[in-house]
């Protein structure tokens, strides 16, 4: 009995903890009005679909939850994409603020490999591996797009073995820059002209993100080295990149 309380509050926990993240990516899903979320389900087989829902982002998570998040998009969505003012938008990047607003609020959670599917085939790809919620986001009666969510409870996981980092010291990634963003809509976008300030995010005196692969490894100061741009690194944030250290020879 006891068992069976604890995987029913534990399942109550997740479903509000999903339709929070629904709520989270509504917001930034293009929509002519207001998207809120509709009624969970956790059943795969009795998933509410927009009508003639035209395409699915789907993508990994990983942090302190682990998963996989699918967003299915309207024919209405899709559409707008296709049609912007800015010529076509790639579905997959211009959801991808949607499933890192949703991921936000499981924790420490990044969104990665997202990719954009046909809706059944990415539904089906959550089936069976572990919690299933799925959340309507509806304009009035309008359903306009769902968010579905495949979590894994974190476990204590081990730690790296010196023998896997050696076999992948000498792989190529791609290591970034970033001296900050900011969040432009489409219509602030077509008006900007030669001479214009694009304010970011982050103060002229903060230190700059040094990324591989899209994860934050370091932090530094931007330097000129024989008039290029460089980085002098003043701290560590991940633990991969401190084990990384520690083990090389």
């Amino acid at each position: 009995m006891t068992a069976t309380l604890d995987h029913t509050q534990a399942s109550e926990t997740i479903t509000a903890v999903v339709v929070a993240a629904a709520r989270a990516a509504a917001v930034l899903v293009p929509a002519s009005s207001e998207l809120v979320p509709g009624a969970a389900v956790t059943d795969p087989d009795a998933v509410p679909l927009p009508p003639a829902a035209a395409a699915a982002v789907s993508a990994r998570l990983s942090g302190e939850v682990s998963g996989d998040v699918v967003l299915v998009l309207s024919a209405d969505v899709v559409e707008a994409l296709d049609n912007s003012p800015v010529g076509p938008m790639d579905v997959a990047t211009a959801l991808r603020p949607a499933l890192e607003a949703a991921a936000a609020t499981l924790g420490r959670v990044r969104v990665d490999a997202e990719r954009t599917e046909d809706p059944v085939t990415a539904l089906d790809g959550l089936r069976d591996k572990g919690m299933f919620v799925a959340v309507p986001l509806l304009a009035g009666d309008d359903h306009q797009a769902t968010l579905a969510l495949q979590v894994t409870l974190p476990t204590a996981a081990p730690r790296t073995q010196r023998g896997s980092l050696d076999l992948l010291r000498h792989v190529a990634m791609e290591v970034t820059v970033e001296i900050g963003r900011t969040r432009m809509t489409v219509g602030e976008l077509l008006s900007l002209h030669p001479g214009e300030v694009v304010e970011l995010d982050r103060a002229a005196s903060a230190p700059a993100d040094l990324l591989v692969n899209g994860t934050l490894i370091a932090r530094g100061e931007v330097v000129v080295v024989d008039e290029d741009f460089g980085l002098r690194i003043s701290e560590i944030v991940t633990d991969a990149a401190t084990e990384i250290g520690q083990a090389a020879p």
